[in-house]
């Protein structure tokens, strides 16, 4: 099996050593191509008005000076000499979860491999307190990250879906197990922005997330969280409202 690695916390972020070690459980055919700095939040961005540079770590480390999006390009097209069968997208340091998904750099890397056709799987490791800065743990995804990729790497998905993971902030032996569950939905209305002022006096803002509710509705990635469970949800690149087409078709028949 050839893996393809890569993240939005970049080449050097902890969480992708942590991944590596998941992935060598499965394969020795282990390739990594990742941003070169840090890419949270950029979603599905690729990059477009200025050109991306590709730097050889080894023989199967790359890092690109652009998004995950340009990483998983680069890394399928430019730095591998086949496809992989599997991209695996983390272990992000912080949670991946509800609506947070479409900010996400982490879950955009692995929905690029899905409209490539690969199986594409993003892994997250919540954290309880903020203001930790690098200092995440990671020993839930450690110690659960291959029992949960194990299923997935050959239970039969459709073509154009992916497979979404979070482990919950707790020790290892506090893990309850693995929930198949959907996406949850928080509450943004409530979200800050912190207005400050650089040392030249010129006013900046900084998006804030701590005021964000969580609807902790059942069966949901959040639920599943809370209570102490890891979080598998396979999502889909069609984002058609289908139960809407048929009023709106009405609406345009002339």
């Amino acid at each position: 099996m050839r893996i393809l690695l890569t993240n939005d916390d970049g080449i050097h972020a902890p969480g992708l050593k942590v991944l590596e070690g998941i992935a060598g459980q499965f394969s020795d055919d282990i390739w990594i191509c990742a941003p070169d700095e840090e890419q949270s939040g950029m979603g599905h961005a690729l990059t477009l008005a200025r050109p991306v540079r590709l730097r050889k770590h080894d023989d199967r480390r790359f890092s690109v000076t652009g998004t995950p999006t340009d990483a998983v390009t680069m890394g399928m097209r430019k730095v591998m000499d086949a496809q992989p069968d599997v991209i695996l997208s983390g272990v992000n340091r912080g949670a991946n979860l509800a609506d947070d998904i479409t900010y996400s750099g982490t879950v955009s890397a692995a929905i690029e491999g899905a409209l490539a056709g690969i199986r594409s799987i993003a892994l997250s490791q919540v954290y309880a307190k903020e203001g930790m800065g690098a200092d995440v743990p990671f020993s839930a995804a450690i110690e659960w990250g291959a029992k949960v990729l194990a299923p997935l790497l050959d239970t039969p998905l459709p073509q154009r879906t992916l497979v979404n993971v979070n482990f919950p902030p707790l020790p290892p032996a506090e893990v309850k197990g693995i929930r198949a569950v959907r996406q949850g939905f928080h509450d943004y209305s409530r979200g800050t922005v912190v207005e400050g002022r650089d040392p030249r006096g010129f006013k900046y803002y900084w998006f804030g997330l701590e005021a964000i509710e969580h609807t902790l509705d059942h069966g949901t990635d959040l639920e599943a969280i809370d209570e102490g469970y890891i979080s598998v949800t396979p999502l889909q690149l069609d984002l058609t409202h289908h139960s809407s087409l048929g009023a709106l078709a009405d609406r345009f028949t002339s």
